[in-house]
């Protein structure tokens, strides 16, 4: 994953990107109804149940939008919450109330119900090894909060983009001419242009972790699409050589016999990319 700072740089793109989308010039609506001076208080209702997550991630896009306007939270991230529960009070400048409403709504819905299906499957891995890892299919624009919250969900993220960590998945191996000549490949460039980087080798078959293991430098090899046969061939292939990760087609019904092949890692395209967003509303009162 990426630096600490980089991470909190990607949030405040996307706070003004989103600020950009919604407000742009600005909101018409409030500004032709609601007295500049006006001040109000708003409150985030649950209408939904599952893990609440963004709240940390509103109280910056508040910060950024008004620096005057103070949040009361009663719910921390991470929480199971149900239907009827109150998140936090905002209260301040109407105007500027309103016009975070979108924004927070729209990223806490998003991030909860990542953060909701990452705990489903955290509870499914208990009492195995194996930990739960994302993926780069995300929303764009909107990764750094999806990672955000599969962390708040109790999963590990995977690398955060294409630069901060090496993977080698089938067509690479292809288009470098093998695997080996990608892993050697791989390893030149990194030395040459004096990248720390770990690098992550899929495997399609038995043969082709046999082949992997013949190289060095290989921090984990991607148990892609096998079976639950295979997958536990290629971890007794693969020993404590390097970390093991499976992937493909994996959901709640097959999770957790893949985790008991005894692979690392699973990752999960599903966390990110196949949820409903939670049903949350920021009401005045």
């Amino acid at each position: 994953m990426i630096s600490e700072e980089q991470f909190q740089k990607e949030l405040q793109l996307i706070i003004q990107n989103g600020i950009r989308e919604d407000i742009g010039p600005g909101d018409y609506s409030s500004l032709a109804c609601i007295p500049n001076a006006a001040l109000g208080k708003a409150k985030l209702l649950v209408k939904d149940n599952g893990i609440i997550a963004g709240v940390a991630f509103a109280k910056m896009i508040f910060q950024n939008i008004d620096p005057t306007l103070e949040v009361e939270t009663f719910i921390e991230d991470g929480t199971d919450v149900k239907h009827g529960d109150i998140v936090f009070h905002v209260s301040g400048c109407s105007q500027s109330i309103l016009k975070a409403e979108r924004l927070v709504l729209n990223s806490m819905q998003r991030m909860s119900a990542i953060a909701t299906k990452t705990k489903q499957y955290v509870k499914l891995l208990e009492g195995t090894k194996t930990k739960i890892l994302d993926t780069r299919k995300t929303t764009p624009g909107f990764r750094a909060c999806e990672k955000w919250a599969v962390k708040i969900g109790g999963g590990e993220n995977h690398r955060f983009a294409l630069y901060d960590m090496v993977m080698l998945k089938d067509n690479h191996n292809d288009f470098a001419g093998g695997i080996t000549n990608a892993i050697n490949k791989t390893k030149e460039f990194l030395k040459f242009n004096n990248l720390d980087l770990q690098i992550i080798v899929e495997a399609r078959n038995l043969d082709e972790i046999k082949e992997i293991l013949r190289n060095d430098g290989v921090y984990r090899i991607l148990i892609d699409n096998f079976n639950f046969d295979d997958t536990r061939k290629a971890v007794e292939l693969i020993g404590d050589k390097c970390l093991t990760e499976s992937s493909g087609n994996i959901n709640e019904k097959t999770i957790r016999e893949y985790a008991e092949c005894g692979v690392d890692y699973i990752s999960s395209g599903a966390l990110t990319h196949s949820v409903c967003n939670m049903d949350l509303s920021l009401k005045a009162f």
